[in-house]
């Protein structure tokens, strides 16, 4: 008998395959998908656009509003040139700022040796920041070690 957990998530994997997208969905390890803890400005209305991207991807989150944010990054070790709006933790990851949900999927699946990734700053074209109709922005993902240390990660 299938669990209700794997029916949502085969079902919702299925219904971004059925709109002409690749399922995201079967990108991710094998078992239970994701958690991830995302914390955020409870005013924010880009950081909650992000959130429906990564569940949409298949992420089970857990959304904390806290409207004293660089005590939180502080508190994570969130290096300050990386810094954005919202900061997340996924397995052993951080997560900063507007990472797109395919980008957060590789870095699970190749485990590299890295403190997170980052979208410093916020592009226009980000997920969670996309304007439907406006040009798109070119943006980077860095890799980052606490030490503050960065490497490009993806291009978009």
């Amino acid at each position: 008998m299938i669990s209700r957990r794997t029916f949502v998530a085969q079902a919702g994997g299925l219904g971004v395959a059925l709109v002409g997208g690749p399922s995201l969905w079967a990108q991710l390890p094998a078992g239970s998908p994701p958690k991830m803890t995302i914390y955020k400005s409870p005013t924010c209305g880009c950081c909650e656009k992000w959130v429906d991207h990564v569940k949409a991807a298949g992420f089970a989150v857990e959304v904390h509003d806290d409207d004293d944010m660089d005590t939180v990054k502080d508190s994570l070790g969130v290096p300050k040139d990386v810094r954005s709006c919202h900061t997340s933790q996924v397995d052993k990851y951080l997560v900063e700022g507007h990472v797109p949900a395919e980008d957060i999927l590789r870095l699970l699946r190749q485990q590299p040796k890295v403190a997170g990734l980052a979208v410093p700053d916020m592009p226009s074209s980000s997920p969670g920041m996309a304007v439907p109709g406006a040009p798109k922005e070119p943006f980077q993902v860095v890799s980052f070690q606490l030490n503050g240390t960065t490497a490009l990660y993806a291009q978009h």
